[in-house]
């Protein structure tokens, strides 16, 4: 079985490298500390860009995916997306991250080893 840091854990150090960085960091809302889920709005200079979502691959290994509206959609398709994603999972961490570079920043985590 693949080891992963707990949610609370990796949404917590996600925040601060962005902030590092010097992006906007905030969580929108707080799932389970162990075994949440992450989803990530991903902003650039306040405008939508993607969402990530953390997911458990068939492999037993858990990687990052872009999931969700896309860049050209109206803020009501982001949320309701947003709304039914937490509907459906309780657990789920919901964090806003305004990035000056998204499209790197989503390589880096989409990018398999």
């Amino acid at each position: 079985m693949n080891e992963r840091l707990a949610a609370g854990v990796e949404a917590k150090a996600l925040m601060r490298r962005i902030m590092a960085e010097g992006g906007f960091a905030t969580v929108l809302r707080k799932g389970d500390e162990e075994r949440g889920s992450l989803l990530l709005v991903i902003a650039e200079k306040g405008r939508h860009f993607t969402c990530l979502e953390r997911q458990l691959q068939v492999s037993g290994a858990y990687e990052w995916s872009e999931t969700g509206p896309g860049s050209e959609s109206e803020m009501a398709e982001i949320s309701q997306f947003l709304e039914k994603k937490r509907r459906n999972d309780p657990d789920l961490w919901l964090i806003e991250l305004d990035i000056a570079n998204g499209k790197r920043f989503v390589a880096e985590m989409t990018e398999f080893p």
